[in-house]
């Protein structure tokens, strides 16, 4: 996000799956007649070795998990955390990563954000071994934010607006090429709206065909949905405040093409971030605040597998959760994550700033 110049952008064993659906779909943390509570969703910190902050994340399962973040810094687990790998591209100390999807334990995309050229995307299809670089950003105008996935071959990266819209990549050949879409079917972007490159949570998709895009900044948050891979999108208002550069949607989520959450609020410290989540049930087209939100700002949100109401959110003062699809949240941790995702066998990751990267218990 531009809004507030470039030091502004740049703020910004694992139980198996039914378990930690079964803990977090629990009503509640209530005794049991046995005179035992509910286990509660734990984060277990694991040691990277590094104090780079980690924004970018993909759980790949229980065991594996990749996490990109400042100075260039990737790393690569398949042990569960156990030793975390430095599979850095070369030649990248310079860069900012924010976002990086991953297709399994040896394949992975990652985005480099920043003014100009420092907006890059590599790719490695040996467990960072090797990385190549498949694009950089050329026009001086453009900053890109996040990137996503519908499969192994097609995916989509955004920029912030260039010449009054947000600006669409696509790949066909899982991040080995990339083209800017034609801006036609993108509605025009609010004044001093864009992306926050804050968890890699602005842009996510679902299915086939179906992608999101969140905004901030600007008077009013918005989340824009396409059903055609980016080709047209139509605009709805998050219910989240903004109407300052810190405000707005930081992170979405869906769990099919219907069901959505929203988090953000305002990023700077000690600020008050009211309504700070919002859910939909129709796919984007409308969205309604929740009944009782986070407490505080979050970046970060992901639906927990094989459960059809339960999430996290994540941010710097702490992770919540919800069992009712997002209309009530509460308090679990109170540690800093800036991100937060899992993958369909249950294995749940959470990374953030000094090197933090944890995995749910």
């Amino acid at each position: 996000m531009r809004a507030m110049g470039k030091t502004r952008r740049l703020i910004a064993p694992v139980l198996c799956g039914v378990a930690v659906a079964a803990v977090l779909a629990a009503p509640s943390a209530q005794a049991t007649a046995g005179g035992h509570r509910d286990r509660e969703p734990e984060w277990v910190p694991t040691a990277t070795g590094t104090d780079a902050r980690f924004r970018g994340l993909a759980a790949v399962g229980r065991d594996a998990a990749w996490v990109a973040g400042s100075g260039g810094t990737v790393l690569r687990t398949t042990d569960g955390g156990r030793h975390w790998r430095d599979v850095s591209p070369a030649g990248a100390a310079g860069l900012e990563f924010r976002d990086i999807e991953a297709f399994d334990r040896r394949r992975a995309v990652a985005l480099a954000i920043g003014e100009g050229e420092a907006s890059r995307v590599f790719r490695t299809e040996d467990g960072g071994a090797t990385w190549t670089e498949s694009f950089r950003n050329t026009d001086a105008r453009a900053f890109y934010d996040c990137l996503t996935f519908f499969d192994s071959r097609h995916g989509l990266a955004m920029s912030d607006p260039v010449d009054g819209k947000f600006r669409i990549l696509s790949t066909s050949d899982g991040g080995r090429s990339w083209r800017v879409l034609p801006d036609a079917g993108m509605p025009a972007a609010q004044p001093g709206e864009a992306g926050f490159a804050a968890s890699g949570q602005c842009l996510v998709s679902s299915g086939g065909r179906d992608v999101w895009l969140a905004t901030g900044g600007a008077a009013d948050a918005r989340v824009l949905h396409s059903a055609d891979r980016g080709l047209t999108w139509k605009e709805a208002g998050a219910r989240i405040p903004a109407g300052d550069p810190a405000r707005g949607v930081f992170g979405l989520a869906f769990r099919d093409r219907t069901h959505g959450i929203a988090v953000g609020g305002d990023y700077r410290a000690g600020e008050a971030s009211p309504d700070a989540a919002s859910v939909t049930g129709d796919g984007g087209r409308s969205w309604r605040n929740a009944a009782t939100p986070p407490p505080a700002y979050r970046s970060g949100v992901a639906w927990l597998p094989r459960s059809r109401s339960s999430a996290l959110a994540v941010g710097p003062t702490g992770t919540d959760v919800t069992r009712d699809g997002g209309r009530t949240w509460r308090t679990v941790d109170t540690g800093s994550y800036d991100t937060v995702d899992c993958a369909p066998d249950g294995g749940c990751w959470a990374a953030g700033e000094k090197g933090r990267a944890a995995r749910l218990r």
